[in-house]
């Protein structure tokens, strides 16, 4: 420690933290008060300690660790490879939907919430809508996507595991899937979307597609099902639009089912021809999304409650409980396309119990 003086000759300490630049403290030693009187400077008194602390500079904003997220198996080509550049096309308290910017299909990416509806293309994320995950990112924003992260505005999701969209389904005869089937027509007339003239309260009521659909479908009717398939892609309002959401339905049906079920084939065939026909041009004909959704439907990528509904027709689910939960959870998806969705499960299923081979099991024909 050095010793100095001040200009009365009085003893000063300089702490040896100030040669090496951190805090330093002057100390100093008075002489003697006069009598009578409390130490002064101006008497001769002791000088004011000096403090110097180094000033501290701003710290940056800390940021925050990468929420986990769990994936769906379809969107591994999007978040295997190296980052990509995407954009936000819609932000929701319960859901972000990035676009890649070009690439093949999927290209459309879900963040979801956990008590949200889960997509077949989405990355769900362990937060609830009550507490806001996605109120940093804004609708046009930049987003990137790859290497096993989404990160757009502010959020940051690394993906910990994945869930397979496709379920597996079980049906071994088909009278079980004719119980299921008529199990399913039950439940949709008992929440009022379906009666004796077929569906109702969706998108596209009153209009005649949906249903020559059906029929064409249940018929094995391949060039009617392809006509009134291609007139109702992107028909209706919104992200998904009704057309879109009964085609999704009807697809992951028949795909899911008419692979399960024996003597499924010609199901397999019409899901094939099908889905060829509404996905070659959905990318100029429909939202993006909806794009997405149909070509995930096609390969038999299923949404959470549309899946929880086909294990609930194969059987999976007894009737009443679990399985009237299961298709109330679809039902309640969106304003109208839990119930669009529910409609093409419906028709997809009995298609596929239609042309179910008649040597194996005779079933009355339903009305479409």
């Amino acid at each position: 420690m050095t010793t100095n003086t001040n200009d009365d000759n009085h003893p000063w300490q300089l702490s040896p933290y100030d040669r090496c630049g951190g805090r330093s403290t002057v100390i100093a030693r008075p002489g003697r008060p006069r009598a009578g009187r409390p130490p002064t400077p101006a008497s001769g008194g002791s000088v004011t300690a000096l403090v110097r602390d180094p000033v501290p500079l701003p710290a940056g904003p800390r940021r925050r660790p990468p929420a986990a997220g769990a994936a769906s198996l379809a969107l591994r080509p999007l978040l295997d490879p190296p980052r990509r550049a995407a954009r936000v096309i819609a932000v929701f308290p319960s859901a972000v939907y990035l676009e890649m910017r070009g690439g093949p299909e999927p290209r459309v990416l879900a963040v979801v919430t956990s008590d949200a509806g889960r997509l077949p293309n989405a990355v769900v994320v362990v937060a609830t809508r009550r507490e806001h995950p996605f109120r940093t990112v804004r609708e046009g924003g930049d987003a990137l996507v790859g290497e096993g992260r989404v990160e757009a505005d502010g959020l940051s999701v690394r993906v910990r595991r994945w869930w397979d969209p496709s379920p597996a389904l079980a049906v071994p005869h088909p009278v079980a899937l004719a119980r299921g089937v008529r199990a399913l027509e039950a439940e949709l007339a008992a929440a009022g979307v379906l009666t004796a003239e077929g569906p109702v309260r969706g998108g596209l009521d009153g209009h005649p597609d949906p249903g020559a659909l059906a029929a064409a479908c249940a018929d094995g009717d391949l060039a009617g099902a392809v006509e009134a398939a291609e007139r109702i892609v992107g028909l209706g309002p919104g992200l998904t639009p009704s057309g879109d959401d009964i085609l999704c339905g009807l697809l992951v049906s028949l795909r899911l089912v008419g692979g399960a079920v024996r003597h499924g084939d010609a199901a397999l065939r019409l899901a094939d021809w099908l889905g060829a026909a509404v996905t070659a041009d959905a990318g100029t004909r429909t939202t993006a999304l909806a794009a997405t959704l149909l070509h995930c439907a096609a390969a038999g990528g299923a949404g959470a409650e549309v899946a929880a509904v086909l294990r609930f027709v194969a059987g999976h689910e007894p009737p009443g409980g679990a399985g009237q939960g299961a298709v109330r959870r679809l039902l309640s998806i969106g304003h109208t396309s839990g119930t669009d969705l529910a409609h093409g499960v419906l028709a997809g299923c009995r298609a596929a119990l239609a042309l179910t081979a008649p040597a194996v099991v005779d079933v009355p024909r339903v009305p479409a």
